[in-house]
C-alpha cells in the first residue's frame, strides 16, 4: 500500500454563506471505514445540493464528512477491511456521502463504479450524482416505461440533460422546459422531442396541445411550489409527478387537489443523500447493468459546460447560481 500524506487540499465553506466562503484549506486525509474505498480524486462534480449545503440549508447526514461534494472520479489508494471488489490502482467514480471537494475522498464500496470504457476522469466524475438521482426517481418512483411520455423541467441542468438522454434511450417521448431560446435549442439537440421556453409559453398548454389533451405519463420536477398545479394539469390518467427539488419554494397554496383523485395520479419524490448505503448500492448495480452499456455505446453521455480547478470552487458555484450553464459544472485536480 503506498504511503499516503497526512494532510490534503480541501475546500472549506466555514460557517456557510455565499460562494465567497469557499476557500482552499488543509485537512487530514480521511481513513476509509471497513466498507469504504479511499479515492485520490482527479475530478469532482459541482451540484445544486453542494450550493444548498454551502448556504446552510442542506446539512450533511450524521457521520458524513462536513466537506462539500457528492461525486468524484479517481484512483483507489486504500481499501477498508471489508472491501472485496476494488484494489489499489483501480480507477473508479463514486457517489460520496460528502467530502468530494478534496484531494482524497472516501466512499462506500457499494456506491463506487468503474469508469465506463472510453471515459476519462472528467466524464466519469460527471456521472454519479445525476445518474443515481435520475435512475432512482424517473425510472424507480416514476416508473417511466418504453412508449410513455415525460415532461422534464430544467432540461439543461445536469439532471435535465441526464433525464432527457435516458428517457429517450429507453423509448420515451420527451418534453422539456428551459428558460431561453438557446436553452430550448440545446434541449432539442440533447434529444427532447418537444422543448418549451417557459418564459415565453405556458408549458401546460403546450403539453395539452401536443398530446391531444391527454397529457404525459410522468413529470420530473425540481422547481417546486410554483409548478405544482400546472404539473398536475400536465398529467394523464394514472400519471406520476416526481419531485426531486424545490428550487423556487416548497409550499404550494390554493391548489385544487381534485384532479389527483379524478385522474388517479401519484405524487411522489425523494432525495438521494439520506438513503442507506444498501439502497444506493442497489441503484449502482442497476446503473452498471442497464446504463453503463449505453454510455459505453455512446447512446448517452454527460454534457460538461465548464471546468474549474478545485481551488476555484467559488467560481463554479457562482456559475451554477447564475443558471447560465447547460449540463455539468466540474472541478479538476492535478
Amino acid at each position: 500500500m503506498p504511503e499516503l500524506p497526512a494532510e490534503m487540499l480541501l475546500i472549506d465553506h466555514g460557517a456557510g454563506g455565499g460562494p465567497e466562503v469557499l476557500v482552499p484549506s488543509r485537512g487530514p486525509v480521511p481513513a476509509p471505514r471497513a466498507d469504504e474505498v479511499l479515492i485520490r480524486t482527479m475530478a469532482v462534480g459541482a451540484n445544486r445540493p453542494d450550493v444548498a449545503q454551502r448556504s446552510g440549508s442542506y446539512p450533511p447526514p450524521p457521520g458524513a464528512s462536513p466537506v462539500i461534494g457528492l461525486e468524484c472520479a479517481g484512483e483507489v489508494v486504500a481499501v477498508g477491511a471489508a472491501v472485496t471488489r476494488w484494489k489499489i490502482g483501480d480507477r473508479v467514480c463514486a457517489l460520496t456521502n460528502g467530502g468530494a471537494y478534496a484531494e482524497y475522498a472516501a466512499a462506500p464500496e457499494a456506491q463506487t463504479l468503474p469508469w465506463p470504457r472510453g471515459f476519462d476522469a472528467l466524464r466519469a466524475a460527471a456521472l454519479p450524482e445525476t445518474y443515481f438521482t435520475v435512475w432512482a426517481n424517473l425510472f424507480g418512483h416514476g416508473r417511466l416505461a418504453e412508449g410513455e411520455s415525460v415532461l422534464v423541467h430544467g432540461g439543461t441542468s445536469g439532471i435535465g440533460v441526464t433525464a432527457i438522454q435516458l428517457a429517450k434511450a429507453f423509448g420515451a417521448t420527451v418534453f422539456a422546459t428551459a428558460g431561453s431560446p438557446a436553452k430550448v435549442a440545446a434541449c432539442r439537440e440533447i434529444g427532447a422531442d418537444h422543448a418549451i421556453d417557459y418564459r415565453a409559453d405556458d408549458f401546460a398548454e403546450v403539453v395539452k396541445q401536443a398530446t391531444g389533451g391527454k397529457g404525459v405519463d410522468v413529470v420530473l420536477d425540481m422547481v417546486g411550489a410554483p409548478y405544482f398545479a400546472k404539473n398536475i394539469r400536465c398529467l394523464k390518467l394514472d400519471g406520476r409527478l416526481v419531485m426531486i427539488a424545490f428550487l423556487n419554494g416548497h409550499v404550494a397554496e390554493s391548489v385544487d387537489l381534485r384532479p389527483i383523485m379524478v385522474k388517479r395520479l401519484t405524487v411522489t419524490g425523494s432525495t438521494m443523500r439520506p438513503r442507506t448505503t444498501a439502497e444506493k448500492g442497489q441503484i449502482a448495480q442497476a446503473l452498471e447493468a442497464k446504463v453503463w452499456p449505453l454510455l459505453e455505446a455512446g447512446k448517452a453521455a454527460p454534457r460538461i459546460h465548464a471546468t474549474f480547478p478545485l481551488a476555484q470552487a467559488a467560481e463554479a458555484h457562482r456559475l451554477m447560481e447564475s443558471s447560465a450553464h447547460v449540463g455539468k459544472i466540474m472541478l479538476t485536480l492535478p
